[in-house]
C-alpha cells in the first residue's frame, strides 16, 4: 500500500485499490448508505477544504499541539507500562495511523526501543482484515499485540475488536486511544473531548491513504481489505507537517494529569440524545470532537451539538467554520461526557 508515510514508520497491510474505485460525493454516499449500502463499499470524494477553515486547522494544531502531545506521552508511559519493550503496535486505518506513528516516535525517543508499527483495517458491521491478523500472528505473540486508534466515540469499533479478538487465544481486544470521553477504555492520554488536529482533515493528515474498504469484486478471500492513495492531493499533504509539530512537543517527564471522575459511558448518553431527537438510529448519531467533525467532512449532517459550557472552547472553531460553510445549524444542548456531536441526516431530509 502507497503512502506518503515513511515504511520505517508504519507498514500497512492493505490492497493498493487506487483506480480501481471512483470516489463517490457525500450526498450520493449518504442516499445509498442509507438505503441499506455499507459504507466500506464506497469511497469518498476527498477535496482540501476551503481558506477559512484550513486557517482554523493551522490554528488548532498551534493551539492543541501541546496537549496532543502529552495525551501521547502518557499513553506511551502506559502502554509500556502494561505491555512492555516487546509491544507491537497496530493501528486502526485511518485515524489510528498518525497516532501510532507519534506513540512509536515518543517510545523510541524515551525508552530507546523502536516498535514495529503495522496499520490495519477494521469496519464497523464488517470486522477486522483477518488476513491481516493472521499475518501479525504469523510474526509475533499474541499477548504482544496493541490496538490503538485515535478516540473512542461511542465505542462502535471497540465493540466490533472485543467480538473480533474472542476466537484468537491471546489477542487482546485492549484499545489504546489517545482520548476516550466515552469512558470506555483503561490506555487511554485522556477522558477529556480533546481536539486531535488530525481529525480536522482526511488523507491530507493521514499519508494521503483512502478510509478502507471491502467489497468482494474487488478484494478476493485472500487479500488484505483495501484503500487508494490519493496521489493528486500530494501538493497539500500536511501528514509529516502535524507529525512534526506534535513531536515538538513532547515532553518526557510529563506531571499526573488531574483526573476528573467520569460517570457512566458515553453510549447513555447517546442513548439520550436519540430519545431527544428521535433519531431511531444511533449511528446517525456521532458524538466527540472526531466523529462531529468527520460528520461535517463526510456524511450529510443535520445539525451539530455544542455543550453550552464550550460556547468560547477553540477546541471548536473548526467545527463552526465547517458548520458555517455547509449551512449546518449548531444547537447548544447540555452534553455531559462530549463537548460536541454530530447528528446526521435521515434519508427521508436528505
Amino acid at each position: 500500500m502507497r503512502s506518503s508515510y515513511k515504511e520505517e514508520d508504519v507498514i500497512f497491510l492493505l490492497k493498493d485499490i487506487t483506480g480501481l474505485v471512483e470516489p463517490k460525493p457525500a450526498s450520493e454516499r449518504e442516499r445509498l448508505i442509507q438505503s441499506g449500502k455499507h459504507y466500506c463499499e464506497m469511497l469518498p470524494l476527498e477535496y482540501v477544504p476551503g481558506e477559512a477553515y484550513m486557517e482554523a486547522y493551522h490554528q488548532a494544531l498551534k493551539t492543541f499541539a501541546e496537549p496532543v502531545a502529552d495525551a501521547v506521552g502518557r499513553l506511551a508511559d502506559q502502554i509500556m507500562k502494561h505491555k512492555g519493550r516487546q509491544v507491537v503496535l497496530v493501528s486502526l486505518a485511518r485515524a489510528g495511523t498518525p497516532v501510532g506513528i507519534l506513540l512509536k516516535h515518543y517510545i523510541r525517543k524515551k525508552y530507546g526501543y523502536i516498535t514495529p508499527h503495522y496499520s490495519i483495517s477494521i469496519i464497523r458491521g464488517r470486522g477486522i482484515d483477518s488476513n491481516a491478523v493472521t499475518y501479525l500472528l504469523e510474526r509475533y505473540r499474541p499477548e504482544d499485540i496493541l490496538f490503538v486508534d485515535g478516540w473512542v466515540g461511542k465505542g462502535a469499533i471497540l465493540g466490533e475488536l472485543k467480538k473480533e479478538t474472542a476466537a484468537c487465544p491471546g489477542l487482546s481486544s485492549e484499545l489504546a486511544v489517545l482520548s476516550d470521553p466515552a469512558n470506555m477504555t483503561r490506555l487511554c492520554g485522556t477522558h477529556e473531548d480533546i481536539l486531535i488536529p488530525s481529525s480536522c482533515l482526511n488523507s491530507v493528515v493521514s499519508g494521503l491513504v483512502s478510509r478502507t474498504f471491502l467489497r468482494e469484486d474487488i478484494i478476493g478471500k485472500d487479500d488484505f481489505h483495501g484503500a487508494a492513495y490519493y496521489g493528486e492531493l500530494k501538493d497539500c499533504d500536511l501528514s509529516y507537517a502535524f507529525i512534526e509539530a506534535i513531536e515538538d512537543k513532547f515532553r518526557m517527564d510529563l506531571p499526573p494529569e488531574e483526573e476528573k471522575a467520569l460517570e457512566g459511558l458515553g453510549i447513555d448518553e447517546v442513548k439520550k440524545i436519540a430519545g431527544h431527537f428521535q433519531v431511531q438510529d444511533i449511528n446517525l448519531i456521532k458524538p466527540g470532537i472526531g466523529e462531529t467533525t468527520r460528520v461535517l467532512l463526510r456524511r450529510v449532517p443535520w445539525k451539530v451539538l455544542i455543550s453550552p459550557a464550550c460556547r468560547k472552547d477553540s477546541a471548536l472553531t473548526h467545527i463552526l467554520r465547517l458548520a458555517e460553510e455547509k449551512n449546518v445549524p449548531v444547537e447548544y444542548y447540555p452534553l455531559t461526557h462530549y463537548k460536541t456531536c454530530g447528528l446526521i441526516k435521515k434519508l427521508a431530509d436528505t
